[in-house]
């Protein structure tokens, strides 16, 4: 091979490089379309750095962040566990915060303020974000320390309340100490979704005393090696429904509730703020019946990074599906529905087997179809 086509070949691989570098990194972002009223923004507000037991500096945790099109990160480092303290002295418990504020600088990302009060159960561990100062919360007494968020107007919920570390058989329980913190309103969520796993238990506690669900990475690594994002995975995230892309109107919507976890494709939350994400999702985009026949083209789309999967409880039956419908993200999807006798509107009526409005509870979702 002669040292101009070497070149050349060289070349070609380069920009085959680059277009599947720039490929992946726009595949990558999480998208969700917004619903009547509220603006839908990925969030991840549980992570870790170097200050505290992750394996990081805070400029990555932003830069995984913008990678993933996410609207707003907290690096929410243990107060009191410091195992990095040898190498990395640092009193101000804020200096990760700092940080990562200035590196989001030249980013379109939200940095909220926040740390992890981390103690034996009970209480476990709990996080505070939209704090104002991390250093006063460093308490001997556990309570004190919840205490302390409050007066700063902090958000605080419980984190992964089914760590085996804590709950040996997985289970999450509410101890006489976490219902106090309920009752004296020093508890206002409950992750739902922590890192790998999700918690049947914690949702059931979240409907039962109206606690927000939440849906975070915890992560301490690497986000592309703990979730496979390479492979197609994605890091948990909660959405917020919130009335603008700001701090403080992510902050009133997580007081008021309005979230939905999305855990390895699927989405966790209530059913009133569930239904409208399923129907902002899922939309038909056309219908026609084939020629001289009463089987209806249904063209579907579906506009989300989740990919629904539709169980049929409606009287029509496909022509080319069986019961089960799969939406893929991102993809249009055309469906034969069988009529039997010609109709200028239809209705079909899934159950959406990847969503959850309550343990083991699936929403349903009716698509009024029009044919031309």
């Amino acid at each position: 091979m002669s040292k101009n086509l070497r070149l050349i070949v060289l070349a070609i691989f380069v920009a085959a490089s680059s277009f599947g570098q720039d490929r992946e990194r726009a595949d990558r972002r999480i998208e969700f379309p917004d619903v009547p009223g509220y603006l839908t923004l990925k969030c991840d507000l549980h992570q870790h750095t170097v200050f505290s037991d992750g394996a990081v500096w805070p400029d990555i945790r932003v830069q995984e962040a913008v990678r993933d099109g996410l609207d707003a990160i907290s690096l929410t480092e243990h107060l009191e566990y410091q195992p990095h303290q040898d190498d990395i002295p640092h009193p101000d418990r804020n200096r990760s915060y700092h940080l990562a504020l200035h590196n989001a600088l030249e980013h379109d990302l939200l940095i909220i303020h926040g740390s992890e009060i981390t103690r034996d159960m009970p209480p476990g561990h709990a996080n505070a974000i939209f704090i104002q100062d991390a250093n006063p919360m460093l308490h001997d007494d556990a309570l004190e320390a919840f205490r302390e968020a409050r007066r700063q107007g902090a958000f605080i919920f419980w984190n992964h309340p089914n760590w085996t570390a804590q709950a040996p058989d997985g289970i999450a329980r509410l101890s006489e100490m976490h219902r106090q913190l309920i009752a004296d309103d020093l508890l206002d969520g409950i992750e739902v979704v922590n890192e790998t796993t999700m918690s049947e238990e914690a949702f059931q506690i979240a409907v039962d005393h109206d606690l927000t669900i939440m849906g975070t990475s915890d992560i301490h690594g690497l986000v592309d090696w703990m979730f496979e994002v390479p492979e197609g995975g994605h890091r948990p995230v909660t959405l917020v429904f919130a009335k603008e892309r700001t701090h403080e109107s992510i902050r009133e919507a997580l007081f008021a509730g309005r979230t939905v976890a999305w855990f390895r494709n699927d989405l966790v939350g209530k059913a009133e703020l569930l239904q409208p994400l399923l129907e902002a999702s899922i939309r038909v985009v056309g219908a026609a019946y084939q020629e001289n026949t009463t089987v209806a083209i249904v063209t579907i789309d579906n506009v989300s990074d989740a990919s629904f999967v539709l169980l049929n409880e409606g009287e029509h039956s496909f022509h080319e599906h069986n019961d089960l419908v799969t939406l893929e993200a991102h993809t249009i999807t055309e469906l034969a529905v069988k009529t039997k006798t010609w109709a200028p509107e239809l209705e079909l009526h899934f159950r959406v087997l990847n969503a959850l409005t309550a343990p083991r509870a699936h929403p349903t979702i009716t698509l009024t179809v029009a044919i031309e």
